[in-house]
């Protein structure tokens, strides 16, 4: 028993020791590029989240984040991935469920999960890659998974396979396994989770999958460019009135008739939405002080 309590709380330290490491190296990469990139990239310039309690301002594509909390790089079933991109942070409840999902993965037996981006310390808009991710809501979850853990240098860059073969149009089993399949559905059926988004190769394979229960199968919705990850996105957390919610998915399982569509001669055109506007909060959120802000460390 001692020998466990002392595993523990070395394993809390070097978790913690792991956090301190890139928030410091975060701080000076924010520091370099706020003098190379200027205004146009001033939400990625930051040098750490906003003060005070965890607070949602805004939607997921025009919004922000107060109080955000880093994802350790490493936890029981999981391993975060290029951390130089500094979009390790997310609400609270979406770090728990984050360390929740690797725990269940671990009890799949599915390896260490890859865990991409989350959100910006401040959240808002990226430079590159997302039009969401903005309020500390969002995640990526690589299908891909390790069975050793990496090196932390050893995570930048690392190839991310799409799961699916071009010459198919089908998963290939080498790479979609029901492990793959199931750890999907846990992460639908969390109450948590507004939304998953998969390609749409793979939210057919899952529609023919011959579930007892297939409500859940209603929050995963089919989009272009997720055949090598899962979007999560959670519902806006209990209490966060700032926070604006996305409508809730189509009465259904989205299979079927719903579906089709994505594998006809014209498969539905994605949409490049105006941006909306930003909740006015964001602005204190983006310029509030992180060493010692006014008004007892709570913006106003």
């Amino acid at each position: 028993m001692a020998d466990r309590r002392d595993r523990t709380t070395a394993g809390k330290a070097l978790a913690a020791l792991g956090c301190a490491v890139m928030m410091a190296a975060g701080t000076a990469a924010a520091t370099e590029r706020l003098a190379t990139e200027g205004p146009a990239n001033e939400w990625s310039s930051v040098p750490g989240p906003a003060p005070g309690p965890a607070r949602v301002f805004g939607a997921h594509s025009a919004g922000c984040i107060a109080g955000a909390e880093p994802l350790p790089p490493d936890g029981e079933g999981y391993q975060a991935v290029d951390l130089d991109r500094r979009r390790y942070y997310g609400h609270p409840e979406l770090v728990t469920f984050v360390r929740d999902l690797g725990r269940a993965a671990a009890a799949m037996g599915m390896g260490t999960l890859l865990v991409g981006d989350m959100a910006q310390p401040r959240g808002g808009p990226m430079a590159s890659g997302h039009v969401s991710h903005q309020t500390g809501l969002d995640v990526d979850i690589w299908f891909r998974v390790e069975a050793e853990r990496l090196p932390l240098p050893a995570r930048e860059g690392l190839e991310q396979p799409p799961v699916v073969d071009p010459a198919t149009g089908r998963p290939d089993p080498a790479l979609w396994t029901l492990g793959h399949a199931e750890m999907v559905r846990w992460t639908a059926s969390d109450p948590r989770v507004a939304r998953v988004f998969v390609g749409p190769a793979l939210k057919r394979d899952l529609c023919e999958r011959p579930w007892a229960d297939r409500s859940w199968l209603r929050r995963v919705r089919p989009w272009p460019g997720h055949d090598d990850h899962m979007h999560v996105r959670l519902a806006c957390p209990a209490g966060e009135a700032a926070c604006v919610s996305q409508p809730p998915p189509p009465p259904g399982d989205g299979c079927g008739a719903a579906l089709d569509p994505w594998f006809g001669p014209a498969p539905p055109a994605v949409a490049t939405r105006p941006a909306a506007p930003r909740h006015p909060q964001c602005r204190a959120v983006l310029t509030a002080d992180t060493a010692a802000a006014a008004n007892n460390g709570v913006l106003p």
